[in-house]
This record gives structure tokens, C-alpha cells and sequence, in this order.
């Protein structure tokens, strides 16, 4: 996946929603209300979408996001899950696991 399809979630800030491949990286000082409006709006405009973190404190944001963003769709009456998975991913040329969360309608 190129570098395009990728969104960092670290300050306030809106997800790039340039495909359905859309990936929401998500850092351990992200705000995880931001980081919810991105994949409320995400699933809003491509049915699902994909958040990635790495490391202990951004693995609590994230889920943490997924499920206020889970209250934000519920409100517009989807209802969705959360499916976690390990990716493998390179950083700077070292490969690190990264923990996957698939958010999609139930």
C-alpha cells in the first residue's frame, strides 16, 4: 500500500479518505476523540475502516477510539465491530507488529 492511502492520527486532525483502503494510524498521543471522528467518517463514506497501532499506549487510544467512534455510528444507526489482527510493517527498515483493528458493520 502506498504512502497516499495512509492517515496519521496524531494531533486534532480529519483522516485522508483518498480509497476504502484507507488506513488510520494511530499514535500513543493521539486524541482519541479525533481519532474516532475519523473512523466514524471513515465507515460513514466507505462502509469499514482500518486503524493500525504499534505499541502499548497507541493500542489504548485506538481502542478507546473504536469504541466512541462505535456511540458516534450508533447514533446513525450502524452498528459495527471491532475485529482486531496482527500486520506486519517497516519502520525505517526494521519490521515491527503493529495491532490491526477492522471496524465494519455488524
Amino acid at each position: 500500500m502506498d504512502e497516499a492511502n495512509k492517515t496519521d492520527i496524531t494531533e486534532p486532525a480529519q483522516a485522508k479518505r483518498s480509497g476504502a483502503a484507507d488506513i488510520i494510524k494511530v499514535s500513543a498521543t493521539s486524541r482519541s476523540t479525533a481519532v474516532a471522528g475519523a473512523i466514524a467518517g471513515v465507515v460513514r463514506e466507505h462502509g469499514r475502516a482500518e486503524v493500525q497501532a504499534i505499541g502499548a499506549g497507541a493500542v489504548n487510544q485506538a481502542i478507546k477510539a473504536a469504541a466512541i467512534a462505535r456511540g458516534y455510528l450508533l447514533l446513525d444507526g450502524i452498528n459495527v465491530v471491532v475485529i482486531p489482527s496482527f500486520s506486519e510493517v517497516d519502520i525505517d527498515g526494521t519490521e515491527r507488529t503493529a495491532v490491526r483493528f477492522a471496524v465494519e458493520p455488524r
